[in-house]
């Protein structure tokens, strides 16, 4: 039998390690429910077409969208459009599926109170993460210039643009990628692609919030066989970063700068 040699950072997370984190995650995070989502090779591979390419575009609209002045017109209407690309995608690519939980009578239901239970506990990480990223120059710069758009803009359209786009990478990247990405290793896979899309937005912050959010999404979507899950917690997330950052970070000049939050 031939091993595999792996080369020195080839993988973000080996399978190995992988491995040994969902031996000690909650149950919630590893037990499977029964699912049945094969598809002809056919649908398999168009659906792989299709999240090639939408990948790219998508990518390329987050990175121009940051590029617009916080509370311009042109930010909403191309956070919306990245959005829509998300949506379109993911409905584009094939059959979606919302999920399953087991309940301890071993019936199965649509996820409700676990996933934003999540999404708060999540929030709590970040919030504490927060905390120190104050104290780190280039981390407090990375998220004053991210939090321009919350600062600065409308509340109703910020709020409204958070959420679409929050709904919308689940829709594509855990519906539709996570779908493309086959039975070996999705969850790193279509984690992997959420991080590299991210870096478009050509910010330290954001890139390093999408690997633990685009895992445990991940992990959600591999439990539940479903977007259900992972949409709830990254909108209770979403809310609550939304809500609580902003005010963390109002004494920090660069949150009213005027200027895109690409430009340092």
């Amino acid at each position: 039998m031939t091993r595999t040699t792996r080369r020195p950072g080839q993988a973000l997370l080996s399978d190995a390690r992988l491995a040994r984190l969902l031996r000690r995650a909650p149950s919630w995070l590893v037990d499977k429910v029964p699912r049945d989502h094969r598809e002809s090779d056919e649908a398999f591979r168009r659906r792989r077409r299709v999240t090639a390419g939408v990948s790219l575009a998508g990518a390329g609209l987050l990175g121009v969208s940051l590029s617009q002045r916080p509370n311009s017109t042109s930010f909403y209407a191309l956070t919306m459009g990245v959005a829509g690309t998300w949506v379109a995608g993911g409905l584009a690519s094939g059959p979606l599926h919302l999920g399953w939980v087991q309940t301890p009578k071993a019936t199965l239901r649509r996820p409700l109170l676990t996933p934003v239970v999540a999404g708060a506990a999540a929030f709590a990480g970040f919030y504490g993460a927060a905390l120190v990223a104050k104290r780190i120059a280039p981390l407090d710069a990375a998220v004053s210039r991210v939090l321009r758009y919350a600062q600065q803009g409308s509340p109703p359209l910020v709020l409204t643009t958070t959420l679409a786009n929050g709904l919308a990478e689940e829709v594509f990247f855990r519906g539709a990628l996570y779908a493309a990405a086959g039975v070996h290793h999705p969850v790193l896979k279509s984690s992997a692609v959420y991080t590299l899309a991210t870096v478009a937005t050509r910010n330290p912050a954001l890139v390093l919030a999408s690997v633990p959010m685009g895992l445990l999404f991940a992990l959600q979507r591999r439990v539940t066989g479903g977007i259900q899950a992972p949409m709830l917690t990254h909108a209770t997330w979403s809310v609550l970063m939304l809500r609580y950052l902003p005010p963390l970070f109002a004494d920090e000049p660069s949150v009213n700068d005027p200027h895109p939050a690409e430009e340092l």
